[in-house]
């Protein structure tokens, strides 16, 4: 009885259709996103301005990977995927800024 509902659940989230008035309000959310992250770039906030540029780019990218790509709707194998390689990317991203930072000490 488990495996019918597994491939039932299965079969409705292969099946699952996202309506135009989500993709719509997702694209209004990015571009007020963006037009936020214009507005931020005039206002200064010395070290900040990275920080806050960059959180508002994770938070696009987040949208258009769960809506766009469809991710949200997805299987939990796909999730783990992307997790995964969001991972990967974090790990590199650290050992790069390691690398880079640690590179002055030296000259001192």
């Amino acid at each position: 009885m488990s495996d019918h509902q597994n491939h039932h659940e299965e079969q409705h989230e292969e099946n699952h259709i996202v309506s135009p008035k989500i993709y719509a309000v997702i694209a209004v959310a990015l571009l007020l996103c963006t037009a936020l992250t214009v507005a931020a770039s005039y206002v200064e906030m010395g070290p900040w301005n990275a920080v806050v540029a960059l959180a508002i780019a994770v938070f696009k990218a987040t949208l258009v990977v769960l809506f766009f790509m469809h991710i949200k709707y997805s299987s939990k194998l796909m999730k783990l995927t992307v997790g995964a390689g969001l991972f990967t990317f974090l790990a590199l991203v650290g050992m790069s800024m390691s690398d880079y930072i640690s590179r002055a000490w030296g000259s001192f």
